[in-house]
């Protein structure tokens, strides 16, 4: 089972029901991954999601990664890798924190407008691109890169967003 707790700071609001668009995305990213059989254990998983301003995540940024900026998403995985397909027969109370995915107002919103798309596609796939992060997937080499796009596109795709990496020809 999923836990998506949600934080939404001021600056989020609007008419936007953040914790099922928060929902929607990691369980869409959990289908697209081959941990999908975490929505289905008896075990509690719960990933945090924040939506924040840009001043704390560029505080985070800044203590955690050494870049003394506001970025887009931040995640904190709480299990290593490695120990996720078997992080719920270890778990002692049957509740297992995946970790925290913290979303930065400002720069979603230009990120969003940049892209000529809503910031409720945009936070979706932030969140999305976040989640499987919690789940071992990076993007530090170009192999790594392209299996979590291709994640994230099959994510996207099945809450009917578009390709967010798709390039047009002129």
């Amino acid at each position: 089972m999923i836990d998506v707790a949600i934080t939404p700071e001021e600056g989020w609001g609007g008419e936007t029901d953040w914790a099922t668009l928060a929902s929607a995305a990691v369980v869409a990213a959990l289908r697209a991954s081959p941990h999908g059989e975490l929505l289905t254990d008896e075990a509690m998983i719960e990933i945090s999601v924040k939506f924040a301003g840009d001043a704390e995540v560029q505080s985070l940024n800044a203590a955690y990664r050494g870049k003394d900026k506001p970025t887009n998403v931040l995640s904190f995985p709480m299990v290593q890798s490695d120990l996720i397909e078997t992080v719920t027969g270890n778990s002692d109370d049957g509740e297992v924190l995946l970790g925290d995915v913290i979303l930065a107002q400002g720069v979603c919103a230009a990120e969003a407008a940049d892209k000529g798309v809503s910031v409720e596609v945009h936070a979706t796939h932030l969140i999305v691109h976040g989640t499987l992060h919690l789940l071992g997937f990076d993007h530090v080499d170009d192999a790594e890169a392209e299996s979590m796009e291709s994640s994230e596109r099959a994510a996207l795709a099945s809450l009917g967003i578009a390709d967010p990496y798709a390039v047009e020809e002129s």
